[in-house]
């Protein structure tokens, strides 16, 4: 069983910055993968970015140079930095986790960009 809560969502006024924070814990074994995904109202979950463990990082070009992703090996966290906000990055954010024993996914946290 592999846990994974997230922290950091909340109400930011556009061109802020919040921090997002994914920790996953429980029975893993290793973790290959890590990425945040997000699904706005009406639309489908996409991914916003991902890292592996070899470190290579991958972006949705929407994000591109607004936000950065990074991981914490040892403590099975992935955070994911988002500056320079726009009310379009309003949605739910997913964090997930690959590992050779199952794709696991987050609760969910809600980013809300409004002035």
């Amino acid at each position: 069983q592999v846990q994974l809560v997230e922290s950091g969502g909340g109400l930011v006024q556009p061109g802020g910055s919040l921090r997002l924070s994914c920790a996953a814990s429980g029975s893993i074994f290793r973790i290959n993968v890590m990425a945040w995904y997000r699904q706005a109202p009406g639309k489908q979950r996409a991914l916003v970015a991902l890292i592996t463990s070899g470190a290579n990082i991958t972006y949705a070009d929407s994000v591109k140079g607004r936000f950065t992703i990074s991981r914490d090996n040892a403590k099975n966290t992935v955070y994911l930095q988002m500056n320079s906000l726009k009310p379009e990055d309003t949605a739910v954010y997913y964090c997930n986790v690959l590992s050779p024993r199952g794709n696991y996914w987050g609760q969910g946290t809600q980013v809300t960009v409004s002035s």
